[in-house]
């Protein structure tokens, strides 16, 4: 089947896990599950991940918390009234109300002085807690919120605070014009780095070893539909989207061009899959090809229950 998917041409990756265990991988057009590679935004479930292990270490007083006070000096000098109600949790949830910054508006955003001053000063264009609306200056936002409430750089916690999981690595971090790590993109990490991420979710936070990295409640609560794409219909939690592909229940993170990572918790499956960052995979029909390729996968798996997935059994519930 593997072989088969080398017809996808912006391909790049796939690698396959069960029970923790990789079963297949392959690497298509010279490209390797052992390099790195631009995630793009399937790097924003590993910031709201951060952001539920700092809300366990006191770091950071819970999801209601308002952001106004952690970003006070960052706010706009006539700031909208409704900026002191956004909560962390809007921001988890892409439902700050804010302006978009990515898409069209993207370009603009990343040329400013300052991203997390122009993140906070784009329009309203809902009520926070409302619809969804896509954005990665949401995220950019809960990266300074970190740096901040911790007064580390971002990517010294990831290593520090998910570092206990075998296999996770980030090669690479982008900052912005301050220094803030780019939160919810231009993350580098190998498929295989990215699969070890997906582990820890899949297995209800713990680590290999059985390290509670991620705390089980945040796992369950980042995995509970909060609002719906507009586009894709999809459910969204705190950074994965929500999916029945294959017959199954599927969280996944999605990254531009096809970065994708994949967990199908009835299966205790993982999968992350990497492509050409250079085209959009929405637009094309590419991201679908890719939910097909999980579904085949998905059908090789399904198989009855083994005393490790039985319910009582070693693996975590599905959520």
């Amino acid at each position: 089947m593997l072989d088969d998917a080398a017809a996808l041409a912006p391909l790049r990756t796939v690698v396959v896990a069960r029970h923790g265990e990789v079963l297949a991988e392959r690497g298509y057009r010279g490209h390797s599950p052992a390099r790195p590679a631009n995630i793009k935004s399937a790097s924003k479930p590993v910031v709201t991940a951060l952001v539920g292990i700092a809300i366990e270490r006191g770091l950071l007083a819970g999801e209601a918390q308002k952001i106004a006070p952690l970003l006070e000096d960052a706010l706009p000098a006539d700031p909208d009234p409704r900026l002191y109600e956004v909560t962390l949790a809007h921001l988890l949830s892409m439902r700050a109300g804010l302006g978009r910054t990515s898409g069209s508006h993207y370009g603009r955003w990343v040329a400013s002085d300052d991203w997390v001053r122009a993140a906070l000063a784009r329009p309203f264009e809902d009520e926070p807690g409302g619809e969804m609306l896509y954005s990665t200056g949401s995220t950019h936002l809960l990266s300074a919120i970190l740096t901040r409430a911790s007064g580390r750089d971002a990517l010294d916690l990831a290593r520090e605070w998910l570092g206990a999981q075998p296999g996770f690595a980030i090669s690479a971090w982008d900052r912005d014009p301050q220094g803030i790590r780019f939160g919810g993109n231009q993350m580098a990490m190998t498929p295989r780095s990215l699969l070890a991420f997906g582990e820890l979710y899949r297995n209800g936070g713990r680590s290999a070893d059985g390290r509670q990295v991620i705390p089980r409640a945040w796992v369950d609560a980042s995995w509970r539909p909060r609002t719906r794409s507009r586009y894709s219909g999809d459910g969204y939690g705190y950074g994965w989207f929500l999916r029945r592909i294959g017959g199954e229940e599927v969280r996944y993170a999605w990254g531009y061009g096809g970065q994708m990572l994949y967990v199908v918790p009835a299966l205790q499956l993982t999968v992350a899959m990497t492509s050409d960052e250079r085209h959009p995979s929405g637009s094309g029909g590419y991201r679908d090809q890719l939910h097909a390729l999980l579904a085949e996968i998905v059908a090789t798996q399904r198989a009855p229950a083994t005393p490790a997935t039985a319910p009582g059994g070693g693996g975590p519930a599905a959520p």
